[in-house]
């Protein structure tokens, strides 16, 4: 396992780390006793880190981090999210007493005194200029209660408008091959204030695993199914915005990169992780293979400069005209 510095937190991060909405609920059924064992395995392969969220299954994958990382919180890292169990728009969900609890929860379900890094969850841009959310977490950092924090953020935009206030310690941003604009302003800003950076969805919800054709069906509790066009929450969170048929069509115009690679998913992750300024990776899984399959990405040769060219190129000419909502 390779380790990166998570910006300017103190914390070494392993490069795949991984995220637990999966295995939390929203993408189909889950068997808790195959995640208990993923999570196992992905602690024996040296993973030091894992994303998490009060949200995901109401406290459910928090409680099975709790498990697979008892014993162990000296050196493994969590962190989780908050604010989406209440009303985003509601000026409350982020007052003092309302963050403590939420807070308080995730400690609970966790079995932790401390919190590695606690993030803002995706809420609205208003939020983020306003900033009092932010005055919260100082008091909630100085008391011991958390050890850092940043924001969950949606868009490019977002993310800079969180790096006006020096306590944000951390960034969690979609970014991949079909999601490659953070990549000009906001990557070399938080990279020069010591921000790290937490890239989610690192295959655009399986797209770039090259695997789905256009008549693909999903679980009707399957965000890829009730989100598809952004019907629950903000469309970026599904198939990285993009039309489910676009963006199969895409994909298999970028079956190239799996060549002498193993695979696209490998691939595609390996080329997020060419950008210095990411901290790591966290894609999900819901079971060991796919947490495997997530790893050989460190075994994963890199890409030439040519071939680094050609995927800004299709990018830029081919994805971002068709991505939809604010990134």
């Amino acid at each position: 396992m390779n380790y990166r510095p998570l910006g300017n937190t103190g914390l070494k991060v392993s490069e795949v780390s991984f995220g637990t909405w999966a295995i939390g609920g929203s993408w189909g059924a889950t068997d808790d006793q195959e995640s208990l064992r993923a999570l196992e395995a992905a602690i024996d392969a040296g993973v030091n880190f894992f994303d998490t969220a009060d949200v995901y299954g109401n406290g459910h994958s928090e409680r099975l981090l709790a498990q697979a990382t008892k014993g162990k919180t000296d050196r493994i890292h969590i962190a989780t999210k908050f604010c989406r169990r209440g009303d985003i728009h509601d000026e409350a969900t982020y007052s003092e007493a309302q963050v403590r609890a939420y807070c308080e929860d995730s400690l609970r379900h966790l079995g932790r005194e401390t919190i590695d890094l606690y993030q803002v969850h995706c809420p609205p841009q208003s939020v983020l200029e306003d900033g009092r959310v932010f005055e919260v977490l100082d008091k909630l950092k100085a008391e011991g209660k958390i050890r850092a924090y940043g924001v969950s953020v949606e868009s490019v935009e977002e993310g800079l408008i969180c790096l006006r206030y020096p306590g944000v310690q951390a960034l969690q941003v979609i970014f991949n091959l079909f999601r490659q604009k953070p990549l000009t302003e906001l990557f070399p800003q938080a990279h020069a204030q010591g921000v790290g950076i937490l890239v989610r969805l690192p295959l655009a919800s399986g797209l770039l695993t090259g695997k789905f054709t256009a008549d693909a069906a999903f679980a009707p509790d399957d965000h890829r199914s009730f989100n598809r066009n952004g019907e629950s929450f903000n469309v970026g969170e599904t198939f990285a915005g993009l039309p489910f048929e676009r963006g199969v069509e895409l994909a298999d115009e970028l079956r190239w990169i799996a060549d002498g690679r193993g695979t696209m998913a490998r691939a595609a992750q390996r080329w997020i992780l060419e950008a210095p300024e990411v901290s790591c990776i966290i894609p999900g899984f819901k079971n060991t293979a796919q947490l495997q399959e997530n790893l050989l990405t460190l075994q994963t040769p890199g890409f030439s400069p040519a071939e680094q060219e050609r995927l800004q190129q299709f990018y830029a000419d081919q994805v971002a005209p068709h991505i939809r909502g604010p990134y």
